[in-house]
């Protein structure tokens, strides 16, 4: 006996192609559409108001004032980074000692 199997057509195949591919698409484009902070969920209660001015956004172009001062000189730069080097050699000494225990 045979059975008869219908061929399927590259119509079938291409529309649900299409159906997943628009399915996704929605998908994404919502998740643009909203923050996760505005839904309507229950805020937990010492969690501080939270101000809704969509339209206000950071003074990146806001140059700081120069400082007074050097923020480090050379000699202590210098100094720091020994003393970092020196902190850095003393673990590594007290790791190799934990090790052979």
């Amino acid at each position: 006996m045979m059975t008869s199997q219908r061929p399927t057509s590259g119509k079938a195949g291409s529309l649900t192609a299409c159906a997943a591919a628009l399915a996704l698409m929605s998908l994404a484009l919502g998740g643009c559409s909203t923050s996760i902070a505005d839904l309507p969920f229950e805020a937990p209660s010492d969690a501080p108001e939270r101000s809704h001015d969509g339209s206000s956004y950071p003074a990146v172009h806001d140059i700081p004032a120069p400082r007074d001062q050097v923020a480090m000189d050379h000699a202590e730069q210098a100094r720091i980074e020994k003393e970092l080097i020196d902190a850095r050699d003393r673990q590594a000494h007290a790791a190799q000692n934990s090790d052979r225990r």
